[in-house]
């Protein structure tokens, strides 16, 4: 009996070694094209060195080809091992579906916040189906050689930012700030959500809103647009059929001092603007306020359910969760920062700034990403399209607020 079990153990220890001594290798799907020489040079050898036998492959589309390519792959049973997940319901569908697998058993899911996880959660938070890597924040780049020149200090209040404003405005040199409401997106994203966590209080007013206990049309959801409709007398002429590059090129061109922003345009800014620049979150009503920032979630990764390579998926997923991966993918990428409970060193000055006001400031995601915009009108592009009209002078906040809110109790029952 005894040799009999030796030899079977044998066996068993020499085949799982045979099977290992096969490199495996993994294949990742993404949208992000633009930051494959960063996996290829940087993640990846780092992922290798340290876990031998398996080797990684990183193999993205087109962003506005992602989602169509990843479905027909998957509906094929031609996708990669692991699928980088966008935030909210499109992967939500793809858990839904069974694309996904459940990943809330890995260790590494620890070092994220319940805020961090929610993008990539079940609407109860029983499964979560991908790991956390990325957000971006956020605030106002500001052109610091103009403000130094005006003698004008960082604003912390608002009646600060319009003071400031009010003085680039008269000085002539600069376009007080640079955003167009011709792509409408930006006027929602880099306004309304930029400002509006500060008078709506984070994640308080956004859960409140998805319970039906807030609605669009409460003094908190107004008056974001209100302070939006003073921004037209700052943004410069023709600022209606201004574009989302032209006004990134009338920042890094030096022609406008303060840019709304969102932290992806550290990189770019940091190439092509030829001065000193600086970075505030969005001023609070009265010195001394809580002050609330929009951290969105927005990159994760996931794994396919039907991946034949599970374990050594499952290896890299919890590398991805670990402080290795996040210094390095937060330092590759300025302005995409950690989603991890660790805190990262972060090189670059500006991108060191944004991340500052994580100490400071509450952490909260755009109010219409979770559940709010599955219906029609969908709330997310209906926020676009109301936020320039307000800018714009077109729709007054009121009138604004109130389409919205309608729109949302047309079709979602907590807000009827």
């Amino acid at each position: 009996m005894k040799s009999t079990f030796h030899i079977a153990l044998l066996t068993s220890t020499f085949l799982s070694g045979a099977a290992w001594a096969e490199d495996v290798t993994l294949t990742i799907e993404s949208w992000r094209n633009d930051d494959l020489t960063i996996w290829q040079d940087t993640i990846i050898p780092a992922f290798e060195a340290a876990n031998p036998g398996i080797k990684v492959v990183f193999a993205p589309s087109a962003p506005a080809e992602y989602n169509a390519a990843l479905n027909s792959k998957l509906a094929a049973g031609s996708a990669g091992d692991l699928i980088t997940c966008r935030p909210f319901d499109a992967s939500l569908e793809l858990y839904n579906q069974g694309h996904l697998a459940d990943l809330s058993g890995l260790a590494s899911m620890a070092n994220f916040s319940p805020v961090a996880k929610s993008a990539w959660q079940t609407d109860d938070a029983a499964a979560t189906f991908c790991v956390p890597m990325a957000s971006v924040i956020h605030g106002f780049i500001y052109n610091k050689d103009a403000f130094d020149a005006l003698g004008i200090a960082v604003p912390a209040t608002e009646a600060e930012f319009f003071a400031a404003l009010d003085k680039i405005k008269a000085d002539g040199t600069y376009i007080p700030m640079a955003m167009g409401t011709n792509d409408q997106w930006e006027a929602a994203t880099m306004g309304y959500n930029n400002i509006g966590p500060n008078y709506w209080k984070g994640e308080e007013g956004r859960l409140a809103l998805i319970k039906g206990e807030q609605k669009l049309t409460d003094a908190q959801w107004v008056a974001p647009f209100a302070t939006l409709a003073k921004w037209k007398d700052y943004l410069g002429d023709g600022f209606e059929a201004q574009t989302y590059p032209d006004s990134q090129n009338l920042f890094t061109l030096g022609r406008a001092a303060v840019y709304p922003a969102g932290s992806w345009e550290i990189s770019g800014f940091n190439t092509q603007a030829q001065f000193k620049m600086g970075a505030f979150p969005p001023p609070v009503a009265a010195a001394g306020d809580t002050c609330y920032i929009s951290d969105h979630t927005d990159i994760a990764i996931g794994m396919n359910a039907k991946s034949a390579h599970a374990e050594q998926a499952k290896t890299f997923l919890e590398w991805v969760g670990s402080a290795e991966f996040a210094s390095m993918y937060a330092n590759a990428l300025p302005g995409f920062f950690s989603l991890n409970s660790t805190a990262v060193e972060m090189q670059d000055p500006l991108a060191q700034e944004f991340v500052s006001w994580r100490g400071k400031c509450q952490s909260t995601i755009r109010s219409t990403y979770q559940i709010l915009s599955r219906g029609t009108p969908n709330l997310e592009n209906e926020t676009w399209n109301a936020s320039a009209n307000v800018i714009k002078g077109t729709e007054t906040p009121e009138a604004a607020a109130q389409r919205l809110q309608d729109g949302l109790a047309s079709w979602y029952a907590p807000q009827q």
